[in-house]
């Protein structure tokens, strides 16, 4: 169910500390952590701590979550000293999503061509 912890998450399984990541940022209501395959010197996931398996989903029942992911990810690009950063919400498979947790990425730390895909 939405908003419940899923058992075969792995980001519920971090926010649980169940699984290690290494840890920059906590609030009461999101956890941002280094991603474990980054793709630029800057890459941090922000996510929620309520499950929600995207940010569609996690921004129409939890607008006030949603707009938390969005300022922390913007708090950790200045944290990170991120110059110019790219946050990303991928939804969907076909956008690339492989962990149906809704999260950002925060990416920056060298130049992010245009168009992305």
């Amino acid at each position: 169910m939405a908003g419940e912890p899923q058992a075969d998450c792995l980001f519920c399984k971090i926010v649980a500390g169940d699984v290690p990541a290494t840890v920059v940022r906590e609030t009461p209501t999101t956890v941002a952590f280094r991603d474990i395959n980054p793709q630029a010197p800057t890459h941090i996931l922000v996510i929620p701590r309520v499950h929600y398996p995207d940010a569609a989903t996690l921004s129409a029942a939890e607008p006030a979550i949603a707009a938390d992911v969005l300022r922390e990810a913007g708090d950790v690009a200045l944290e990170e000293k991120a110059e110019s950063y790219r946050i990303v919400f991928n939804t969907g498979s076909g956008a690339g999503q492989t962990v149906f947790h809704a999260h950002a990425h925060v990416l920056g730390g060298r130049g992010l061509q245009w168009p992305p895909g």
